[in-house]
């Protein structure tokens, strides 16, 4: 019984990503143009997210400052959830709903990218950076699921919203981590070119 439940857990999981491959390989790639112009035109990268958005958000700047599957130069990325005095002075100065927005205001330039994942599309705080990014004039890669929720009604036609078809949490974090992966590795191949991987 609980083999089975298991079981189901990873059919359900590569279920969805195959679904959710043909729907969401335009925007990603939408999402990777936007990237590359930002870095290329001396940009970074400002992420943000709740809970297991917020690991996504870290693990993307990881793999943005450090590396992908492949070595070259640090590409300039930062997680806003990190820094827990900046996090727990605007929590307690303002509120929580301005920890994101109040580092977007600070570190964003126009031209920069914000990468708010939500997988609700609601959270209060990704919502008021995305009001900041806009703010600042910089592009928005928006990472939701089930319908998008407010952040749907938020995006303007310069920015990306990668939506997952999905109503379950886990599922949609699933799909993010491997859309997050699938930036890393486009934007690799644009600014390296095309390389064998063992």
């Amino acid at each position: 019984m609980l083999e089975q439940r298991i079981q189901k857990q990873f059919f359900d999981s590569a279920d969805l990503k195959y679904q959710a491959a043909e729907v969401l390989a335009r925007p990603i790639a939408d999402a990777v143009h936007a990237l590359v112009g930002c870095l290329t035109a001396g940009g970074k990268v400002l992420a943000c997210g709740n809970g297991g958005s917020a690991a996504d958000a870290q693990h993307f700047a990881a793999e943005f400052v450090g590396r992908f599957e492949r070595e070259r130069p640090g590409l300039a990325a930062i997680a806003l959830t990190t820094d827990t005095s900046i996090l727990t002075a605007v929590g307690n100065d303002y509120d929580f709903n301005s920890i994101f927005s109040k580092q977007v205001q600070a570190l964003g330039q126009p031209g920069d990218v914000l990468l708010a994942i939500s997988t609700s599309g609601n959270s209060p705080n990704v919502l008021a950076a995305v009001e900041a990014a806009r703010a600042k004039d910089m592009t928005v890669i928006a990472m939701t699921g089930r319908k998008g929720g407010l952040m749907n009604e938020r995006l303007t036609e310069t920015d990306v919203h990668i939506c997952v078809p999905h109503e379950r949490t886990a599922r949609i974090q699933e799909v993010h981590l491997l859309a997050l992966h699938c930036l890393c590795d486009a934007v690799d191949l644009q600014l390296l070119g095309e390389q064998e991987l063992p």
